[in-house]
């Protein structure tokens, strides 16, 4: 079940779109007070947002949710005003795709985060590291910078401040360790991490392989890190009451409970 639940989660991680069409002058005025259309994609995003739902209707927030199946049409459909709200993406997504289509939309909350994690089968510690290790990371360039600023968390490389979430191996400033940095495809990481003295695997991979973030990582993202999911809405509805009584219910101790038992620290609450 959780195979079927994270099958998709690797392509979020591609923020590199190829730009189409231009925004548009989309108005639609204030939002309702007790009616919301909400876009997700499928999986774990829809499974919460059927939660939120739940949690809205009893103070008579109405939520119509749209649940897609690919990561385009969400942002286009919330431009366009067939949307007020989305739920299925990070910042670093948002930030490149509404820039690259010149859309005005903004993120208002954060939600959850799909962390990657640093895996050993031989240590316990990053501190247990040694002098040229290999250390494997995914290969395409998104899941690669995220993989390095996780590296750089953990104090194990410094990177070049101007690099940020388009970091590679050439922007390490300070290796310590003179640890050796191999490049993987993402999805065979785990099947050769015996190989390896330590990897950092995506959540999707790590769990198709058996591992639980939370419980068998070696280090793993803090929840404020780049990549955690964020709530979406074009910005001239950024400070609606309606969104900020929307927030306030994806974010409650009943949303973050219903997290933490369906997912079993797979996917982390942001709050």
């Amino acid at each position: 079940m959780k195979k079927v639940l994270f099958s998709m989660l690797t392509a979020l991680s591609m923020i590199g779109l190829a730009a189409c069409g231009g925004g548009g002058e989309t108005s639609t005025g204030e939002l309702s007070e007790d009616q919301l259309k909400v876009g997700v994609t499928a999986g774990p995003h829809e499974q919460i947002m059927e939660k939120v739902i739940e949690l809205a209707a009893e103070e008579g927030l109405e939520i119509d949710m749209t649940v897609f199946t690919e990561y385009v049409m969400p942002n286009v459909a919330l431009d366009e005003g067939e949307l007020d709200l989305n739920s299925f993406q990070h910042k670093p997504y948002l930030d490149n795709f509404k820039e690259e289509r010149d859309l005005d939309l903004i993120d208002v909350a954060t939600t959850v985060n799909f962390p990657m994690g640093i895996y050993s089968t031989g240590i316990s510690d990053v501190a247990d590291l040694e002098e040229g290790d290999k250390v494997g990371l995914p290969n395409d360039p998104t899941n690669g910078a995220r993989a390095l600023i996780l590296f750089e968390i953990a104090g194990l490389i410094s990177l070049d401040p101007d690099a940020g979430v388009t970091a590679t191996v050439n922007d390490i400033t300070e290796n310590p360790h003179n640890l050796d940095f191999v490049e993987l495809e993402a999805s065979q990481i785990p099947r050769q991490l015996d190989e390896l003295a330590a990897a950092a695997i995506n959540t999707n991979f790590a769990i198709e392989h058996g591992y639980v973030p939370t419980e068998d990582s070696i280090f793993i993202e803090p929840s404020d890190s780049p990549w955690v999911n964020v709530l979406a809405v074009r910005t001239e509805n950024e400070n609606d009451a309606v969104v900020q009584k929307f927030i306030e219910i994806y974010q409650s101790d009943e949303v973050k409970q219903f997290i933490e038992e369906e997912f079993a620290g797979s996917v982390v609450s942001s709050w």
